[in-house]
């Protein structure tokens, strides 16, 4: 296909990956905005885990954890809370240490962070469970974000937020991660310097909750009318609820009430967010439900203040603890503002790679091409590990969250693989600590195309081929199609047409702390001095 044509199909398929024009960008598959004045939850339905926002004039940004992928901290925009767009990354690249080298550190790094404006400029502090909590900041949160700063050193230091003081003081919150620091339920606050990168002395315990408010975590700090607030979940992450404290002094001691649970509603968990106003006067809270295999998908709750106490969704018996809503008004942010979702199809006709994308693990430049001359994304076989059993610890991944409960994704490649060798291969694959895939490979025989999947990979457990054809020419169409149940359905065509089922359904399965997400990859299994790649020519969700 020339590039003339295939820019205009991308166009009518409004497919703009990057750029001024990703504001434009309308999912296929989920979209919030019911377009009448009201929105229906999840705001994302995709694996934005943690969410943490704050309001700047008439902006709102919004960061979340994002574990071992790479770039890690997204930045996100909305102008009303419903209609969200990626806007960049905080984190180019893990600390060495943080990343386990350059190898895939499976649900560690990035864990619950907190974004705050103050004095100009942007803040995000996140716990790395690890080796403690880390600061970056920014004046621009579309730009460069400064190198990492590591604010407090120690293992199971986790789901840090900071207060800006109106005295200057700069004070922390902070949880513990019982798997490293063999405590959990406990929430902290420690000082920092005036400039917020170190801390000063040692934490101090606020609040126990092993008694009432098992596995409490997350906390996000805020001050008003004299108290300090702490929000918190707890209960666990599929089960729990939402508790708020406050003191007027920010020691404590802590008055602690729940805010928000599940009730007879189906949004399970309902916790873990963000309490953000609009300019008119108005309350919300940004918060997460796990819905399993696709991760923890975000959700959007009107909120009051009822004698100093937030409530947060619908209270309808008046006991100051909200139920969660499926639809509701939108907020009133002065205007109405079109309709804009997070871009997932992907043309590849710029020069940069698509804000969707993460790799597995730390990238190396070499990896990729952005051939915008070509009109695709070119990917270099990577050489797999001596040790090599499955792609669970390849961090060449490319991937991208799952963004609907139901989708179906198509991708149009041609192979190049290196004509010294045998084994290069390449795929569209559904990946979790299950997973399955399209594997696309150059064998003695020609091309083999390959549904496999691999149960338990994190395990250490080896694919399973279902089942195998032989063709000749190396430009391929493969598509997976994700039913509401998570099963997946694999096929492929020649011609994007007619397209032949292959192999058996799957079960998409969620990571290490991660939604599953769908992406390619290409691969080696020798190291040489040189390999082949493939040639991406599109890469497109549709219903």
């Amino acid at each position: 296909m020339d590039i003339t044509k295939k820019t205009i199909i991308g166009f009518l398929f409004c497919i703009i990956p990057l750029g001024i024009l990703a504001q434009d960008y309308v999912s296929k598959v989920w979209v919030s905005d019911l377009g009448n004045g009201n929105y229906k939850n999840p705001v994302l339905y995709a694996d934005y885990s943690d969410p943490d926002a704050c309001r700047v004039g008439d902006d709102y940004y919004m960061t979340a954890s994002s574990f071992n992928c790479i770039p890690g901290l997204p930045v996100l925009h909305s102008k009303d809370l419903v209609n969200w767009t990626i806007i960049g990354y905080a984190i180019n690249r893990m600390p060495k240490d943080a990343s386990l080298g350059e190898g895939v550190n499976h649900g560690g790094s990035v864990w619950a962070p907190a974004i705050r404006y103050h004095k100009g400029e942007f803040y995000i502090y996140y716990g790395d469970p690890d080796l403690g909590i880390f600061m970056t900041k920014a004046k621009d949160p579309a730009g460069e974000w400064e190198p990492l700063t590591l604010v407090k050193k120690g293992k199971g230091l986790i789901d840090s937020c900071p207060l800006f003081d109106d005295d200057g003081n700069v004070y922390l919150a902070h949880g513990y991660a019982g798997s490293r620091a063999g405590i959990k339920s406990l929430l902290a606050v420690t000082r920092l310097t005036p400039d917020g990168k170190k801390a000063v002395g040692e934490s101090k315990i606020i609040y126990d909750g092993h008694d009432i408010d098992p596995t409490i975590e997350g906390p996000k700090f805020y001050k008003r009318n004299g108290y300090y607030y702490i929000f918190a979940p707890a209960g666990g992450v599929a089960t729990g609820w939402q508790v708020a404290m406050r003191s007027k002094d920010i020691f404590g001691p802590y008055e602690r009430k729940v805010v928000m649970e599940q009730g007879n509603t189906l949004i399970n968990g309902p916790h873990q967010g963000a309490w953000v106003d609009t300019q008119t006067g108005e309350d919300w809270f940004l918060h997460f439900q796990d819905v399993g295999a696709l991760g923890r998908i975000m959700h959007l709750q009107p909120m009051v203040w009822k004698n100093d106490w937030p409530v947060i969704g619908e209270d309808r018996d008046g006991d100051g603890c909200g139920n969660p809503v499926l639809t509701y008004k939108k907020p009133d942010v002065g205007k109405t503002y079109p309709i804009v979702t997070p871009v997932e199809s992907d043309e590849f006709n710029t020069n940069e790679l698509g804000l969707q994308w993460q790799w597995h693990a730390n990238p190396q430049s070499w990896w990729y091409f952005t051939n915008q001359e070509k009109g695709c994304l070119s990917l270099y076989s990577v050489p797999v590990v001596d040790d090599y059993k499955s792609l669970w610890d390849v961090p060449n991944l490319l991937l991208q969250k799952t963004p609907a409960p139901s989708f179906t994704a198509t991708m149009k490649l041609t192979f190049r693989p290196d004509a010294r060798f045998y084994g290069e291969r390449t795929g569209l694959v559904v990946m979790g600590i299950d997973y399955a895939l399209l594997s696309f490979e150059n064998t003695k025989e020609g091309f083999l195309l390959s549904q496999n999947e691999c149960i338990n990979a994190e395990k250490g457990n080896t694919e399973s081929t279902n089942e195998s054809v032989t063709l000749k020419d190396g430009t391929i169409f493969l598509r997976v199609k994700l039913s509401r149940d998570g099963t997946c359905s694999f096929s492929y065509s020649a011609d994007d047409k007619k397209y032949a089922r292959l192999g058996k359904d799957f079960k998409a399965k969620e990571g290490k702390w991660i939604g599953a997400k769908i992406g390619t990859f290409c691969t080696r299994p020798i190291q040489k001095n040189d390999g082949g790649r493939v040639d991406i020519d599109w890469f497109r969700v549709t219903e």
